[in-house]
């Protein structure tokens, strides 16, 4: 854990002045670079010290035998792991014959910048050797958004006071050792050397290309280097390499006032079907590009990019400086994770580290592609493209497991199921529903009337077959659908989840309607109208299970009827509970996990009245732990909602501060992409009172003390639309696109000839009396708290359109 302040709070930057070695793996993925086909973890240039080298490939991965002590039918044989493939990062500095390590001699200072506006990572260190010799090392390293297969390195050595024997080497490096797993089962399996060798060329023009293959998984990687290269007269260059390494070496001598600078690029290409020769050339052709490019042209198309994701994308807030940096972090690393995912997934860590051994979860179609959808939408249509590109691998698993249309799986990388844990896994059908919501969400949002007849309906109409196929009518006429595992994975195998039923009914109806808008696609899919009317049937009659003693809606059938977890007699240090408890017990306790019938509240709040929110919320609140980190931003959406506006600040700088602060213990193997959407969700959701649906943006703003202003920009039916918050009142502006009508706290507004209206927000809810577990209450923040010798120099701010 992050134990002293390892970064500086600045509003486009995250700064670390110091290098902590006990820390270096939770920096590592805080530094990590991305653009959602290529990760590369924030190691070191020289590539020691590491807590985790990672260089990650999207949907590139490694089979591994799952074992059972005992199997059973339809357990998935095999696990997918994340390959940390080869890494193109190392540039190793040795001055004198002396190697540059900070571990050794003296390291003067030692800064880092990740900054949120250029898209770079950039290391300035002064070292002395142990002999005395004194140098200044600068690296910026970037991974372009603008060439999908490129990531580069700007390398620069001199002397402080003396003249130096410098020798840099710049390497590919395969199969790296990575430290041993922990006994946490959300780490991830580490696999042993899982590359084999193909090729290793070395060329003219300081270009070296390996090519490697996988055993089990038989998937093919190429990587690739160039250089160019500035040095005083006298500057050799020699390449060499064999077996899992290609080098190019430079020698000079500088004297002060000289210096030797380096740019490196190296690119990736894989694939399942392409041969050898043609990889190979692959990487030749993007390396080619990026030459042509340059250092420069690649950091102005970066800051280029950026500059148009931050106009319709950014997020401000005043009076909370730790919260600030932290939303723009997480939008920074959201955009890494889908900016180029081009019909792949994004995985819960993004690829930043191997956590979860990079699998995809509904993680992504609940939490970060809602940002997405409002922030960057093609991120959120590739991935949902990804969806419909598995399809037939869910309809597989749904024949395999005696049911009609797609099982989607709980866990993977390559769309098969691999979560050999049938309660948490293969029973949380909701992920299918999900994947609905996330269907309607977008299209709802950018009216992509394409995506929704080629992409979304054939989505749609697999789910909801699913849904009738998993469910029955009972004797009164309800439609239960039974034996299922909700998002809290505390209760498992439960009848009637409240949330799954809610979002199952969504998405009954959403493929009813969309059937109808594309009759022609729909008839081609089987779709009847005997069939559509059975949605529709289905979804009037969902069974959502109400504790009429309590004036509760229960999580799942009988819920409120188990007895109470014993909350009093456990220990701070026995959470997360799945830890140090068996599940056996967790199961018939009400204890929840994360949020579930509060995050069915904020999804589908329509089910609910205003006091029903409210008692559920209370309700729910003194039975829920957080053990997961995709809790806290739901827990302030809805405390928000019923007027808890400190509880859901609280809630919010947890969700926001999860990997900066490595809250949860784990940010070593790498960020958490949920919680990072939840810094947004909490604010724009939490304290704008967003809610968008059928055509219609919905907000209802409240700040709470700590908050003086808040301020954001979402995209809606081809509109920018701006949301500036005050504790006096709401102004919105259209920035951009065609009159817009929304609503505030009920009232409708229309933006067009006139761009801008100003509200007031009405008196706020009558207090509510809540409580969480004992030892699980979120800190409250105190922003005023702040060391200001953490605080940063204050910034401009980023240009209006």
């Amino acid at each position: 854990m992050i134990k002293h302040p390892a970064f500086i709070v600045e509003p486009w930057s995250v700064r670390e002045c110091h290098l902590h070695t006990d820390v270096l793996a939770q920096t590592e993925s805080v530094f990590a670079l991305s653009n959602g086909h290529i990760g590369l973890r924030g190691n070191l240039d020289e590539g020691e010290p590491y807590g985790l080298p990672g260089t990650y490939l999207n949907s590139f991965y490694e089979l591994r035998p799952l074992p059972y002590a005992e199997a059973g039918y339809g357990y998935p044989e095999s696990g997918q792991t994340v390959v940390n493939v080869t890494n193109g990062k190392v540039i190793r500095l040795l001055v004198d014959d002396e190697p540059f390590d900070v571990r050794y001699g003296t390291l003067h200072s030692h800064e880092r910048v990740l900054d949120l506006r250029a898209g770079t990572l950039i290391r300035k260190a002064c070292w002395s050797s142990p002999t005395g010799a004194q140098v200044r090392v600068t690296s910026t390293r970037l991974v372009s958004f603008t060439h999908r297969a490129v990531a580069a390195v700007r390398y620069e050595v001199e002397p402080v006071d003396q003249p130096l024997n410098v020798v840099v080497q710049s390497e590919l490096v395969a199969n790296e050792t990575v430290p041993p797993p922990t006994a946490d089962p959300r780490a991830a399996a580490a696999l042993e050397a899982p590359l084999v060798l193909e090729e290793n060329v070395t060329a003219r023009n300081n270009v070296c290309v390996m090519v490697h293959s996988t055993r089990a998984s038989r998937l093919r990687v190429a990587a690739g280097m160039r250089h160019e290269i500035e040095g005083p007269d006298g500057t050799r260059v020699e390449c060499d390499g064999g077996g899992n390494v290609s080098r190019v070496t430079i020698a000079t001598r500088l004297v002060p006032g000289e210096r030797l600078r380096l740019d490196k690029f190296f690119a990736y290409g894989w694939s399942a079907k392409r041969s050898r020769p043609a990889m190979h050339d692959q990487v030749v052709a993007a390396l080619a590009a990026a030459r042509l490019t340059g250092w420069d042209g690649l950091c102005a198309e970066q800051r280029a990019f950026l500059d148009d994701f931050w106009a319709g994308a950014d997020v401000e807030v005043e009076g909370d400086a730790e919260v600030q940096q932290a939303v723009r972090f997480g939008l920074f690393h959201l955009l890494q994770a889908g900016a180029r995912l081009e019909r792949r997934p994004i995985p819960g860590k993004g690829l930043t580290g191997s956590g979860y051994d990079g699998h995809a979860f509904w993680d992504t179609e609940s939490f970060v592609l809602t940002v997405a959808t409002y922030t960057y939408p093609r991120a959120a249509a590739d991935a949902l493209t990804w969806r419909a590109s598995i399809l037939p691998l869910a309809q597989a698993r749904a024949e395999q497991l005696g049911l009609a249309g797609a099982a989607f799986p709980w866990r993977t990388i390559n769309g098969e199921e691999c979560s050999g844990y049938w309660p948490a896994g293969t029973a949380a059908f909701h992920v299918n529903a999900d994947i609905a919501a996330a269907v309607t969400r977008y299209v709802d949002a950018t009216e992509d009337t394409d995506f929704e007849r080629d992409i979304g309906l054939p989505l749609l109409v697999s789910t909801a077959r699913l849904w009738c196929a998993l469910g029955h009518h009972d004797a009164e006429g309800l439609y239960r659908i039974d034996g299922v595992t909700g998002p809290d994975e505390y209760s498992a195998i439960a009848d009637n989840n409240v949330f799954t039923n809610l979002m199952a009914q969504r998405n009954l109806r959403a493929a009813a309607a969309t059937a109808v808008r594309h009759l022609d696609r729909a008839e081609r899919l089987g779709v009847t109208l005997e069939e559509t009317a059975m949605w529709r049937d289905c979804a009037a009659a969902i069974s959502l299970p109400y504790d009429e003693r309590l004036g509760v809606h229960e999580q799942s059938e009988g819920f409120t009827g188990h007895a109470v977890w014993d909350f009093a007699g456990t220990t701070p240090e026995q959470y997360p509970l799945l830890l140090h408890f068996p599940y056996f017990d967790l199961y018939r306790k009400q204890v929840v996990k994360q949020a579930d019938l509060v995050l069915a509240m904020h999804l589908c709040g329509e089910a609910f009245t205003p006091e029903q929110k409210a008692r559920n919320f209370a309700y729910y609140e003194a039975l829920t732990v957080r053990d997961s980190s995709l809790s806290s931003c739901t827990q302030a959406v809805l405390a928000a909602e019923v007027g808890q506006l400190d509880l859901a600040y609280a809630y919010l700088g947890e969700a926001a501060l999860m990997d900066l602060r490595d809250l949860e213990h784990n940010t070593r193997d790498g960020v958490h992409m949920a919680s990072l959407a939840g810094a947004w969700i909490a604010l724009v959701g939490g304290f704008g009172g967003m809610r968008a649906r059928d055509g219609r943006l919905r907000f209802a703003p409240r700040l709470p003390s700590g908050i003086t202003r808040l301020t954001f920009r979402v995209r809606y039916r081809g509109r920018l639309l701006r949301v500036d918050i005050t504790q006096d009142g709401t102004t919105y502006r259209l920035l951009h696109g065609p009159p817009l009508t929304l609503s505030h706290h009920g009232e409708e507004l229309t933006l067009g000839a006139q761009p801008q209206a100003r509200r007031n927000a009405p008196p706020p809810f009558p207090d509510l009396r809540v409580k969480q577990p004992p030892g699980r209450e979120p800190a409250p923040r105190r922003p005023g708290d702040l060391s200001r010798d953490l605080i940063g120099p204050a910034e401009e701010p980023a240009e209006e359109l």
